[in-house]
């Protein structure tokens, strides 16, 4: 690996490090997907203390719980494919070879970047099947979930409910979340095969397009129209 791969990826690691930190001290401090999203569940935890059918809240986790599962299972035939790419690196390198914008590798640095490959979907395959437990920690918590004829259960037992329940909801949401933006890293680390400088550019406008989703997109309006309006009718 020459000094241009080297250099790629650690701008790959200060980018995808980077932008995890920055994204959760910003979510602190301004409006973003993921504290609207924790507004949400935290209202969606109250309001379900006050029914007394549940099932519907029950469907909800298990149907987060099954995307995860999805997105868990389909990392595992990534893993695996890329397995097999490394055994037959020297029949991908000759394929590529004659691509004329290709940038020329050795098998080492081949190998090194299905290796980083392995290393973005194994840390995503870790994420998706962490929230896929927690969403199973929500359902379990719904079952035991106190109930509105319960006249003894002191009140105090039902914030406490709530707030713990929001938070595993919320771990959830972030560890999905961060599978997903694995994905998004993957498909840069991708483009490391054609050249390292594009595989710097592609890194780079993968964070901005996660920025501008995560913290300018349209759906985050319109969750914030929604939590500003709830927050005048409780007013």
């Amino acid at each position: 690996m020459n000094w241009l791969d080297a250099g790629a990826v650690g701008w790959f690691f200060l980018n995808w490090i980077g932008y995890t930190w920055w994204a959760g001290h910003m979510a602190d401090k301004r409006p973003c997907l993921s504290n609207a999203l924790d507004y949400y569940r935290d209202k969606w935890s109250r309001r379900m203390l006050i029914r007394d059918a549940r099932i519907q809240d029950a469907a909800v986790y298990g149907n987060l719980e099954r995307n995860g599962a999805f997105f868990a299972s389909s990392t595992l035939l990534i893993l695996a494919g890329l397995l097999t790419a490394i055994g037959y690196a020297d029949q991908a390198m000759s394929v590529f070879s004659d691509l004329p914008f290709v940038h020329r590798t050795t098998k080492l640095a081949w190998e090194l970047k299905l290796a980083l490959l392995c290393l973005v979907f194994v840390f995503a395959f870790f994420k998706f099947t962490w929230a896929m437990r927690q969403y199973n920690f929500c359902a379990v918590m719904v079952g035991g979930a106190p109930m509105t004829y319960e006249r003894d259960a002191p009140e105090a037992e039902r914030v406490a409910f709530v707030k713990s329940m929001t938070e595993v909801a919320n771990l959830a949401g972030d560890s999905f979340n961060l599978g997903l933006r694995s994905y998004y890293y993957g498909l840069a680390v991708l483009t490391w095969f054609i050249h390292p400088v594009v595989f710097m550019a592609v890194t780079s406008l993968v964070v901005y397009v996660l920025y501008l989703r995560e913290f300018r997109s349209q759906a985050l309006k319109a969750l914030n129209a929604g939590i500003l309006e709830n927050e005048a009718d409780d007013s």
